[in-house]
């Protein structure tokens, strides 16, 4: 875990989060003892893939994109 002082903080802010790899933590400490956690977020990639979907209960009917029968005659 890494620690740094209330100063260094703020004087370095983004250049100590750019070097965080996801889910890395950095206390930030004030008179020696900690006062805060900063975490870099873990992102998921984004935007999602084709067929990533998975929530359960998802159902689709087998002849969703069959013609409907009403347009029959607009088919022809």
């Amino acid at each position: 875990m890494n620690t740094v002082t209330l100063e260094e903080a703020q004087a370095q802010l983004p250049e100590l989060l750019d070097r965080l790899q996801p889910g890395e933590e950095i206390t930030i400490t004030a008179q020696g003892q900690p006062i805060a956690q900063v975490k870099k977020a873990e992102r998921t990639s984004w935007p999602s893939k084709a067929g990533s979907y998975k929530k359960p209960g998802f159902w689709m009917a087998p002849d969703f994109d069959a013609p409907l029968d009403d347009f029959k005659e607009y088919m022809e």
